[in-house]
């Protein structure tokens, strides 16, 4: 009997585990902020104290599973109904490489080393800080590369310029978010150097008269503005 209870347990626990993280969805999954870790560690010792402590019931283990999942659901919600929370509730991106120089001050803000930013550019095939023009830690401690231009690989369009003229190194400019879910992002269009007046002129030029109807737009200084509608 002691053996079937266990088994029980566990099969009740990996349902109800399974269909709240098909309820979460699967960009929660893949996307593993350290909020995300700590969930998932809470989660597991749920289901271990359910099959171990024999004072703890399945219906104890499926209100816990189902209050914490709730919990999680809530704050998913939050950051995509509100803006405003996505920052607090799930951090922001920073920028460790910034055109070719390291940022040593958003560094120290994220309590990253030389040694530990050199690992997470090897996972990324990047084995001198010197090809890198972006580095862009994310939200879940992966780091985005953008690499200068003689260091990356070349496209097929790449291939067929160098075998009429020699290949010049280009400039590289990193893309800027100007809008998303309907919002504009002030800060990045002020760094940017563009205005509210220019801004409101490509918009009208595509015949766009309200930002809300705008799913995301970013801005690139040699390609220019590219934007989804609602």
């Amino acid at each position: 009997m002691h053996f079937v209870s266990i088994a029980f347990e566990l099969v009740i626990g990996f349902a109800a585990l399974f269909v709240m993280t098909k309820i979460l969805g699967k960009a929660t999954l893949s996307q593993i902020t350290p909020f995300d870790f700590i969930s998932a560690i809470v989660l597991g010792e749920f289901v271990g104290n359910a099959l171990y402590d024999k004072d703890i019931k399945i219906s104890s283990i499926l209100f816990s599973i189902a209050l914490w999942g709730s919990l999680i659901y809530a704050v998913e919600w939050c950051t995509q109904k509100f803006r405003g929370t996505r920052s607090f509730l799930e951090g922001s991106p920073s920028i460790v490489i910034r055109n070719g120089h390291i940022d040593r001050e958003a560094m120290k803000k994220e309590k990253l080393d030389m040694n530990m930013l050199q690992n997470l550019l090897r996972q990324k095939d990047v084995f001198s800080v010197r090809e890198v023009a972006y580095a862009i830690l994310e939200t879940d401690g992966t780091v985005s590369v953008l690499k200068k231009t003689k260091y990356a690989t070349p496209t097929n369009a790449d291939i067929e310029q160098q075998l009429q003229i020699e290949q010049r190194q280009k400039p590289v400019y990193l893309p800027v978010t100007l809008i998303s879910d309907g919002k504009v992002d002030w800060e990045n269009l002020e760094k940017a150097g563009l205005n509210e007046e220019w801004l409101l002129k490509t918009l009208q030029s595509r015949h766009i008269d309200r930002y809300k109807d705008i799913f995301y737009c970013e801005w690139k200084k040699d390609e220019g503005v590219y934007l989804e509608k609602m």
